[in-house]
Formats: C-alpha cells, sequence, structure tokens
C-alpha cells in the first residue's frame, strides 16, 4: 500500500533546489548590473579612447587641460621642455588612474615637434583631438622696447609653432577630428603695451580661422580659445618676474564686467566643449573665455 506521508526528502530538495536557483539568479542579476553599471561609467566619458595630444602640457592651462581629458577617459599624449614637469604631471594623471604619456619637445624645433606627433599618432593609429597649447607673453613694455630675442621666440612659439603642429597632425586625424589652438582675449582685441604679443594672438586667430576653412571638407574642425586674465598660472612670471600678488589680481579682475579673473579649470572646461561631440557644429571659432575683458 502507497504511504501517504509527504517525501520530505524530496520536499527538502526542491526547496533547496529553489533557493540555490534564486540566489544564482540573484548572483547573476548583480554581476549584469554591476557590468551594466560599469559599461555606463566608461560611456559617460566623452573621451574614452580617443587620442588627444597637447603641446605645452607641464604646467598652467595646459596641464590643466591634460588631466581633465584624461579624467573624461582620453589616452593623453603632451610635451613641453621642462622634463622634470613632464614626468611629475604624467605621473599625477597615472595616479589618478588616467592615461597619459609626455614627451619632450620643443614647439619652436620644427623636428622635434613632428617627432613627437608622428609617435604619438604611432601608438595609437589616429589623433582625435589636438590642443595646440603652447606659448609665451611679453613684458608689458611699448613697441621699441620689445627685444628682438623676446619678439623673435613669440614668433617661433606662438605662431609658427601652431602652424607647424597643425600641418604634422592633419595626416593622423580622421573626419571627425577637432583642433582646438590657444590664442588670447589679445587676439580679438588689442592691448597697449602688448603690441607684439597682440600681434602673434591675432595671426593665430586667422590662422586657426583659415586652417577651418581648408580642413572643413575633411570632416576636421578647427576652433580656438581665448583666454582673458587667468591668474592660476606662472604665465606671468617671465613677463613681471613673478606671479601677481593678491592685490593685482583684484586690479586686473576689475577689468572684467564678471568682476574677477578665470582659473585655468574655466578655460579647460571650453576646450574639451569645443572637442566634444556637443560642439560638432562649430568651426572657424574664437570662443572668448574672458568674463568679458574691457567689457567689450
Amino acid at each position: 500500500m502507497k504511504s501517504t506521508k509527504p517525501d520530505t526528502d524530496l520536499s527538502r530538495r526542491a526547496m533547496l533546489t529553489t533557493g540555490l536557483s534564486a540566489a544564482a539568479a540573484v548572483a547573476v542579476g548583480t554581476v549584469a548590473a554591476s557590468s551594466a553599471s560599469a559599461q555606463s561609467q566608461t560611456a559617460s566619458k566623452r573621451f574614452s579612447n580617443q587620442t588627444v595630444i597637447i603641446t605645452g602640457a607641464t604646467s598652467g592651462i595646459g596641464r590643466v587641460t591634460a588631466e581633465a581629458f584624461a579624467e573624461e577617459g582620453a589616452n593623453v599624449f603632451f610635451c613641453g621642455r621642462r622634463e622634470a614637469l613632464g614626468a611629475e604631471v604624467e605621473a599625477g594623471i597615472k595616479a589618478k588612474g588616467g592615461k597619459a604619456t609626455y614627451i619632450k619637445a620643443d614647439v619652436r624645433n620644427k623636428a622635434e615637434l613632428t617627432r613627437f606627433i608622428d609617435a604619438a599618432a604611432a601608438r595609437t593609429g589616429t589623433i582625435d583631438v589636438a590642443f595646440n597649447n603652447a606659448g609665451i607673453g611679453q613684458p608689458f613694455v611699448d613697441m621699441a622696447s620689445v627685444s628682438a630675442d623676446n619678439y623673435t621666440e613669440m614668433l617661433a612659439t606662438n605662431l609658427t609653432g601652431k602652424y607647424d603642429a597643425m600641418v604634422a597632425e592633419m595626416p593622423h586625424m580622421a573626419e571627425g577630428g577637432s583642433i582646438i589652438n590657444t590664442s588670447s582675449i589679445f587676439g580679438v582685441k588689442a592691448g597697449a603695451n602688448a603690441v607684439a604679443y597682440c600681434a602673434t594672438m591675432h595671426a593665430i586667430s586667422g590662422m586657426t580661422m583659415g586652417a577651418a576653412l581648408e580642413l572643413a571638407p575633411k570632416g576636421i574642425r578647427v576652433n580656438a580659445v581665448a583666454p582673458g586674465a587667468i591668474t592660476d598660472t606662472d604665465f606671468m612670471v617671465p613677463i613681471i618676474g613673478r606671479r601677481l600678488n593678491a592685490e593685482e589680481v583684484k586690479q586686473f579682475g576689475a577689468l572684467h564686467a564678471l568682476g574677477r579673473t578665470g582659473s585655468s579649470s574655466e578655460v579647460a572646461k571650453a576646450v574639451l566643449f569645443l572637442a566634444s561631440k556637443d560642439a560638432s557644429f562649430l568651426t572657424g571659432e574664437i570662443i572668448k573665455v574672458d568674463g568679458y575683458f574691457l567689457q567689450g
């Protein structure tokens, strides 16, 4: 006669099997969710797997922009003349999980500059974004007092260095590439006692607009940023021998409609915007990042 007693062993096995299946399902779901979250975080980085090259990134705007691109997932290659600072910037980016490679190069030396650009492209196969940033200023003096060496160096660094960089970058850039040059607010207006500097900056602005026309058929956008007074850098050191003090920063700030000077990070944000798909219909533009300097 068949027993009517419940098969407790079978019931226990069924419960155990069901429980294990449920646990496995939860585990698989957790892993999938974690993977999806990781993929979402990677996708949210605007420059993931893109190659970005930057000239003059061992300090100031260049350095901050290199760090910002790396945080957004870019593989950053940058140059500068000061090896110790270059190594420091590279190590700092890597310590935060970013990708960066410093290659010593002086933009005044066409052969060095071209080797830097070619080496960056060779490692990844292409260049997606180029930020031609290296530049120098001049003492605030009348035209007759600008030294021949200072004038020649400004032309070589500010203008020829960017021209040579664009020529070397173009062959490595595919459709959708973006070039951003650093000009200055003195590249769209003028300042007394900075005539030679203004000449190089206006030339950069004109060169940027001309290159935008030439490269548009290839799908490459070319723009420039024109910073106002950015006082968290050492840019003024070669000009006046030191950084601006607090009172001088305040005086400079009063010349801006926003009542203050700017920061390197504010310029970097403009550069990343111009390099991104959000600026896909912008080319030939000189974007002022100046707090409306001299209110005009």
